[in-house]
């Protein structure tokens, strides 16, 4: 059974910085693309970063990108979310998400996700 534990959210002034980890589990993720996505109530769930599990390639939403930093511990399992110079439009339950597309179609698995929330 694929589990994703996100954890590292809570309460800090714009300005700091918060790293999240997600934790993975229930098989083996290569091929895999890892996310990042944010949501805040009555709003769509949005993309903020995702790297790929081989290889390491990654990719960011314009509204963190040069702020943020995601990266994997292969050994660990676990994927991280380095979150700097924060926003209060940073505040979100942010979520973590393990992507793949095979031939078959694509297989999505969410963690429950972990509230950030950004002072002014």
């Amino acid at each position: 059974q694929v589990q994703l534990v996100e954890t590292g959210g809570g309460l800090v002034q714009a300005g700091g910085s918060l790293r999240l980890s997600c934790a993975a589990s229930g098989r083996t993720f290569s091929g895999y693309r890892m996310g990042w996505f944010r949501q805040t109530p009555g709003k769509e769930r949005e993309f903020v970063a995702a790297i790929w599990w081989s290889g390491g390639r990654s990719n960011y939403a314009d509204s963190v990108k040069g702020r943020s930093t995601i990266s994997r511990d292969n050994a660990g399992n676990t994927v991280y979310l380095q979150m700097n110079s924060l926003k209060p439009e940073d505040t979100a339950v942010y979520y973590c998400n393990a992507h793949r597309v095979t031939g078959i179609g694509a297989s999505d698995y969410w963690g429950q996700g972990t509230q950030v929330t950004v002072s002014s």
